[in-house]
């Protein structure tokens, strides 16, 4: 029975995505909670029906054909359905879950970041028809309430139904900017997951596994593939290839100072740079692209002291000229801080123009805690430690910043 239930969350994981797109490209968007709820049942036909006959020879089929069967059951009760009825069941009748899985999942990717859809709602929507996430795991990830994620969902869904948005490739002209946002919302995915802003977990990686895989998908189809998805797969892979190594054993904070690189992971690096090569095909240099340099420099660097940071420095300012983030211009002045030392990186976080805009952000006192100390400034230190514990930070941030305070004394 564990075996099954095992079986049952990886199909869900990794097939239930699939086979919610398929069926909403056959029966319609507006068709598209239907699709969700007879997925979800034929999940939990499986874990009943597998205990006693057995798991089928092809597991990922016998899902599709129950939740196809169930949407067919419902359906065929509306007097409307009958009319389409006979041009659904063509296509349903040669229809595999693994013949258009990929077109379908993009195409249902590109859907849920229409532009009439608020952003806020796209992520969610993303996560709960692509990702398989539920409602509650949503709302766990984004520290957001239950009701709050539901009714995201609801809008976002009565969008798609009212305003007969298509699930179907973007014409040439739309695909650019449809492309843009999709490319937005999953390094958003990613960044929640790489650094969870509240709760028990520093990391939440199935959001980071989640990120990378729709990442994957967009730099393998023809239509999508760009120098810039390169450029953001490849960033994504490079930050992940630390992870391991962010937290230690008892579950602690590891600062890239202190991160044993043996733990990195290599395979990730070695997918990470092919991608940051493949972005350098076109003429056009996104975020992603300098972002992705600099997580290669420290992907490339033998250890903390070995860091190129005076190049580091360097694609900062590239970035801050194409983006001018204060979060941006805040690593910026850590880079200093490690090339030209402490007191020319407090300058540096000082002079930030939006420094404002950070006030509630625990990294902005932590990182100024890190400087004075380095200086030799232990009360002042202290102060800004202070100050970021008082901030929302997840358990593991919070313990790391009790032993800076304690260091100070």
């Amino acid at each position: 029975m564990q075996a099954i239930n095992g079986l049952v969350d990886h199909l869900f994981r990794h097939r239930a995505g699939q086979m919610v797109a398929t069926l909403t490209r056959i029966f319609g968007p507006e068709h598209l909670p239907l699709a969700e709820e007879v997925v979800q049942e034929s999940l939990i036909a499986a874990l009943t029906q597998w205990s006693f006959h057995g798991v089928p020879d092809n597991p990922a089929g016998w899902l599709f054909r129950v939740a196809r069967n169930k949407a067919l059951d419902q359906l065929r009760r509306q007097t409307t359905f009958q009319q389409k009825e006979p041009e659904i069941a063509a296509a349903l009748s040669n229809v595999a879950i693994e013949e258009n899985s990929g077109d379908d999942t993009l195409s249902m990717m590109l859907m849920c970041c229409h532009p009439t859809i608020p952003e806020e709602s796209r992520i969610a929507l993303t996560l709960k028809t692509v990702g398989g996430f539920s409602v509650e795991e949503i709302a766990r990830a984004f520290l957001a309430k239950k009701e709050t994620i539901a009714q995201r969902l609801v809008r976002a869904k009565k969008l798609i139904r009212d305003q007969s948005i298509a699930m179907e490739m973007p014409s040439r002209s739309e695909l650019p900017q449809r492309l843009e946002s999709l490319l937005k919302v999953i390094y958003l995915m990613f960044n929640e997951g790489h650094s969870a802003h509240e709760g028990d977990a520093l990391v939440r990686a199935d959001l980071c596994d989640e990120a990378i895989r729709l990442g994957s998908i967009l730099a393998e189809h023809s239509a999508t593939v760009s120098p810039a998805v390169h450029a953001l797969l490849g960033l994504m892979l490079l930050q992940a290839a630390r992870l391991p190594a962010r937290v230690d054993a008892c579950g602690d904070l590891a600062v890239l100072e202190e991160q044993d690189r043996s733990r990195w992971d290599r395979q990730f690096i070695t997918r990470g740079m092919r991608h940051l090569e493949a972005s350098a095909s076109g003429d056009e240099i996104t975020t992603y692209h300098v972002e992705a340099a600099i997580a290669a420099c420290h992907a490339a660097a033998p250890s903390f002291e070995e860091t190129d940071w005076r190049h580091i420095v360097s694609l900062y300012d590239e970035l801050l000229e194409m983006n001018p983030s204060p979060v941006a211009a805040l690593n910026r002045a850590v880079a200093i801080a490690m090339s030209q030392g402490p007191r020319a990186g407090i300058d540096a976080v000082e002079s930030i123009a939006a420094r404002d805009s950070l006030r509630e952000y625990p990294l902005l006192y932590s990182t100024l805690g890190e400087l004075w100390l380095r200086s030799g400034n232990r009360s002042r230190a202290a102060e800004e430690f202070s100050r970021a514990l008082e901030l929302p930070s997840s358990m593991p941030e919070k313990r790391f910043l009790l032993r800076k305070l304690e260091s100070c004394r």
